[in-house]
Parts: structure tokens; C-alpha cells; sequence
């Protein structure tokens, strides 16, 4: 009996995520550093600074630790480990295999092209959200060692906290992901292109409200659940605007990511390799 097409079609994305998290697990890009310097540092200042360390020289206090995890998690997760992380594993999906001419191997195969992209990003955006969505949450139970976080953890609001920090990593990685997918089919050189994005992402608090809208950013910062009050030239410069509600923004999101794979399906369909280029 002959298999429904989408029955072919997923077993073939699914062989094809399978080598590609090999690939992205086992690469000796070691993209997975940027999630862990968090969570080392996290570590180290647990040991140093909570009531219940090892050392305790130091002292910071739960509220303290918790509002500085939201800077950590604002200023270095979202605009720099998981940006750049999205860079280097999505851009490189297609556009390494095309530096590293490989890429004719899958395109010889009796593989529709569509299929080829969504088993590519799938494995990009598992291998994405295990190193950051990870390195967030353990990062976050890391920040304060003392009975009181834990107390917070299970009984208090952490829990739900801890949840919303995860949750938003997981969409940045999933919308950052299909921007980069995309831009790393299109341009050959998409380090320029990130850069371009990169921009636009920073200088997002001093954009009017509208254009703040046209960003990722702009939507991942309006659903985390501790505030982060604007500092330096952000105080003086930066333009509020009313943060889009989860119920809105997730959407939002996971519609963003659809868009860029379906986009980077329907390149990946005219694709045409030349090596010598």
C-alpha cells in the first residue's frame, strides 16, 4: 500500500533533522558557550553572594538577584546570546554547506526542496532552544542559593517567572531563527544582514511607538515578567510605548517564524548552486 505523501514528507524531515542536530550538536562552532557564560556566571555568584553559600562575602538579597537575573536575562540573553546563537546556527543552515560545498548532496536526493527547509530549521531551532531556553532556566534557578529562592521557587511567583523567562527565549530562538534562515539564503555574505538587524534591534527604545513594533525585541520585552527600568541614554532618549500583551505577541511570534520558513521554503525551491561563485 502506498504512503500518503505527508506521511513520506515527515518521515523524510524527520531523517533530515536527525542529521542535522548531529551536525549542530556536535559542531565545533560551540555555539552552546554563549547560553553557559550566564549560567556560569550565575553560578559563581551564588557561591560568592547568597545568604546560603558556600562563602557569603558578599550578600545580595533575593529581590536583588532577581532583579539583576532580569538585566542579565534583557541586556545579554536577548540582544546578544541568543541573537548571535540565531546567527551562527541558522544563517549557516544553508549558507555553510554552500561555503563548505556539500550542499549538493541533499538537492541530488529525491527530496522535495520545502521539505529540505523545514527539517533544516526544525533541527536549528531544537538545537536553539535546548542551549538557550536551557541556559535560562538554569541560570535563573542558579541566581540565589539560599531557602528563600526556593521558597520562592515552589510557593511564590518563581515558578511562574521561570516559565515566562523560558517561554521567551524559546519564541526569540524561534523568530530569530526564520529571520536568519531566510537572510542566510538570500545574501551571501549574511553577516552584513545581521548587523543591519542588529541595529534596528538596539536601537529599538529610542524608535517611535509604531516602528518599536516592527522589531522582535520589542515584543520579547514587553512579556518578561520583571521590569527592567530604562538607564543612561535610554532614560534620557528612549520613548515608551505601551508593551503588546502575551496574548498577542506569542502569536505574533510564531506567526513571524511560520513566515520566514515558509519564505525560505519557497527560496530553497529555485535554489541554484554554483561553487564556483
Amino acid at each position: 500500500m502506498t504512503a500518503l505523501p505527508w506521511t513520506l514528507w515527515s518521515r523524510q524531515a524527520a531523517a533530515v533533522m536527525r542529521l542535522e542536530l548531529e551536525k549542530n550538536f556536535f559542531s565545533r562552532r560551540l555555539w552552546w558557550l554563549l547560553a553557559a557564560v550566564p549560567v556560569l556566571l550565575t553560578a559563581a555568584h551564588s557561591y560568592f553572594a547568597g545568604p546560603g553559600s558556600g562563602s557569603g562575602r558578599f550578600p545580595c538579597t533575593l529581590g536583588q538577584d532577581l532583579q539583576a537575573y532580569a538585566v542579565i536575562f534583557q541586556m545579554y540573553y536577548l540582544r546578544l546570546g541568543i541573537f548571535f546563537g540565531c546567527v551562527g546556527i541558522f544563517a549557516n543552515l544553508f549558507r555553510g554547506e554552500m561555503l563548505e560545498k556539500t550542499l549538493h548532496y541533499y538537492l541530488l536526493t529525491p527530496l522535495r526542496r520545502e521539505i529540505l527547509a523545514v527539517g533544516k530549521f526544525a533541527a536549528g531551532l531544537v538545537t536553539a532552544i535546548s542551549f538557550f531556553a536551557g541556559g535560562v532556566a538554569l541560570s535563573y534557578v542558579l541566581i540565589h542559593h539560599s531557602p528563600a529562592h526556593w521558597e520562592h521557587l515552589w510557593r511564590g511567583p518563581g515558578l511562574s517567572q521561570l516559565g515566562w523567562y523560558t517561554l521567551i527565549a524559546a519564541l526569540a530562538c524561534a523568530a530569530y531563527g526564520a529571520v536568519f534562515t531566510f537572510l542566510g539564503l538570500v545574501f551571501k555574505n549574511p553577516t552584513i544582514a545581521a548587523f543591519v538587524v542588529m541595529v534596528w534591534e538596539g536601537i529599538n527604545p529610542f524608535l517611535p511607538a509604531f516602528f518599536k513594533k516592527l522589531s522582535v525585541i520589542f515584543f520579547l520585552k514587553g512579556m518578561c515578567p520583571v521590569e527592567v527600568p530604562l538607564a543612561g541614554p535610554s532614560a534620557l532618549f528612549g520613548l515608551v510605548a505601551d508593551p503588546t500583551p502575551a496574548w498577542l505577541a506569542i502569536p505574533g511570534l510564531l506567526l513571524l517564524a511560520v513566515a520566514g520558513m515558509v519564505f525560505a521554503a519557497l527560496y530553497v525551491r529555485k535554489l541554484e548552486i554554483n561553487y564556483s561563485e
